[in-house]
């Protein structure tokens, strides 16, 4: 018998997407709670109280929280993934998971951050900056390096890694940044949308983000 899971989130968040996906992949069944934070649910006491970083995605598991997707992740996978399905129990193949997860984190994702955040969260908006563009370029250069000769992005074997990876790209791709000269990204990518279980929520987010935060910036391209 498990603890029924609290998940605070919203869909149209990439990292609140790739605990969904995971979810799925280890057969856990969430109790999904919606945490709108274009109206201030995230700043209310109730929630403050769990996460007083107000982030989501937020994880309950009985009476233990805890908040940054990829912790999430690892979390999940340390608890439930107990076969080492998608994240394995040899140190050296968990430190190779660990470091896509970061280079997610560190690299691919920030990538986004900095050149679409200014452009769609700050209060008064800025124009793209080309400089961050690069970053993103950078980013994409280095993903497609690491996946040179390989179907997945670590081990030669879906992990955690494609997961949180594959909540990047397709916000990047709904973004319509286009990474079609990155040949092994494509190829990944492609892979991934029939191989990760619920690919199809994932997108379904993806589009619902494009249609409330999107448009201006894309008609403006």
């Amino acid at each position: 018998y498990r603890t029924m899971l609290d998940f605070y989130y919203m869909l149209y968040s990439a990292p609140c997407r790739s605990i969904l996906m995971t979810a799925q992949v280890l057969g856990l069944e969430l109790n999904k709670k919606k945490v709108d934070l274009d109206a201030g649910d995230h700043l209310k006491p109730e929630f403050l109280k769990i996460n007083p970083q107000h982030t989501i995605p937020t994880l309950v598991d009985g009476d233990f929280a805890i908040w940054e997707s990829r912790a999430i992740l690892l979390y999940l996978a340390e608890k439930y993934d107990k076969d080492g399905l998608v994240y394995p129990k040899d140190p050296q193949q968990r430190a190779v998971v660990n470091q896509r997860l970061f280079f997610d984190l560190g690299t691919l994702y920030q990538s986004y951050v900095y050149y679409y955040y200014p452009q769609l969260f700050e209060d008064v908006k800025k124009p793209a900056d080309p400089d961050n563009l690069k970053r993103i370029d950078a980013a994409f250069a280095m993903f497609d390096t690491l996946l040179e000769g390989q179907q997945y992005a670590a081990l030669g074997k879906l992990t955690l890694a494609d997961i949180a990876l594959l909540a990047t790209v397709s916000t990047f791709e709904i973004s319509e940044y286009d990474f079609g000269k990155y040949p092994n990204v494509v190829r990944w990518y492609d892979n991934a949308k029939k191989v990760v279980p619920g690919w199809e929520e994932n997108w379904e987010g993806c589009v619902y983000y494009k249609n409330l935060y999107l448009g201006e910036i894309l008609n403006k391209q």
